[in-house]
């Protein structure tokens, strides 16, 4: 799998690019700097690797804007050995990018077809997940519950109510909400019945579907 100086160079302005658009944190920003997200992408799409812009994958999803990935990640501030679930791998990109920061990474996602793919790929780029499964995001990952951090990577009509359910106390949960656009949200558990809502925005994700299994 080859990371030519070329495409290295790109990452460096891609970097940049999402520093001007205010991001801070100088270790998220060291993870997108690192990761070949050429890789991640069809080959045919190669050349649009290194653009803050999201692009088709497998299974009619997309792999997410850079600048939007650096943003959810830097919202939930990780430190290493944090216990991170997240919701729709995708093509893994967001996954690299947390196991890069030293999370604990718990992964789940809805299409077969991308959950084989992804779970192959990851393991061959040296990026393993603690656990990463098939199934219903909406549901999460009870059994492993208890987490410090909770990423939504698709746009959820409504916050499900297993997620928040799953955030330890003082745990903190992004999630795009909406159904053509999104607001991005960021909860934080105060206790066990009381949550902080924050409101960060507006994106657009695909949308988070249910009932694959």
């Amino acid at each position: 799998m080859k990371d030519s100086f070329r495409q290295q160079g790109k990452r460096k302005q891609l970097v940049e690019t999402i520093k001007e658009k205010g991001i801070t944190d100088e270790k998220v920003l060291a993870a997108i700097g690192k990761i070949p997200r050429h890789l991640f992408m069809d080959s045919s799409f190669e050349d649009h690797a290194y653009q803050d812009k999201a692009f088709p994958i497998a299974a009619d999803q997309t792999i997410s804007q850079p600048f939007t990935v650096a943003f959810q990640t830097q919202l939930l501030a990780i430190s290493p050995g944090e216990k991170v679930l997240e919701i729709g791998t995708g093509s893994g990109y967001q996954t690299a990018v947390l196991c890069e920061l030293g999370a604990k990474v718990y992964s789940i996602e809805r299409q077969q077809e991308l959950y084989r793919k992804t779970k192959r790929f990851l393991n061959e780029l040296g990026y393993r997940p603690k656990f990463l499964s098939f199934g219903d995001g909406y549901k999460g990952l009870p059994s492993y519950k208890d987490y410090d951090k909770i990423i939504v990577t698709a746009g959820a009509p409504f916050v499900p109510k297993p997620l928040l359910s799953q955030l330890k106390i003082g745990g903190k949960m992004v999630i795009p909400v909406g159904i053509e656009n999104q607001t991005m949200y960021l909860f934080t558990r105060k206790s066990a019945k009381e949550f902080e809502k924050k409101e960060y925005g507006e994106f657009r994700f695909v949308p988070l579907l249910e009932d694959k299994n």
